[in-house]
């Protein structure tokens, strides 16, 4: 069994307050959740309204397999325009 970690660093520059960037990181992870059957939750930055840090967990027997669908989560959300994607790291476990 094979576990995939992305950590995706975010910047919305939009958000006036907590209250916009919520929305925005709240759809985002429910439209990731949605397309790619993986577990989305934010996981820093949770008091910054312009910044946000992302998880991305996925399971797999394909370390490959999961370092592509990995790479096409960050593809979609560089696409998605909701928020810019500054930075990220994928992980994989054994």
């Amino acid at each position: 069994m094979r576990i995939g970690v992305c950590t995706a660093y975010l910047l919305i520059p939009e958000s006036q307050s907590l209250k916009d960037k919520r929305r925005v990181v709240k759809s985002l992870i429910a439209q990731l959740g949605n397309r790619f059957n993986i577990a989305v939750s934010e996981v820093g930055d949770l008091n910054t309204p312009k910044r946000s840090v992302i998880g991305i967990v996925s399971i797999s027997n394909d370390s490959r397999h999961l370092n592509q669908m990995l790479s096409k989560v960050v593809r979609y959300i560089e696409k998605m325009h909701l928020a810019i994607l500054i930075d990220y790291e994928i992980d994989l476990s054994y």
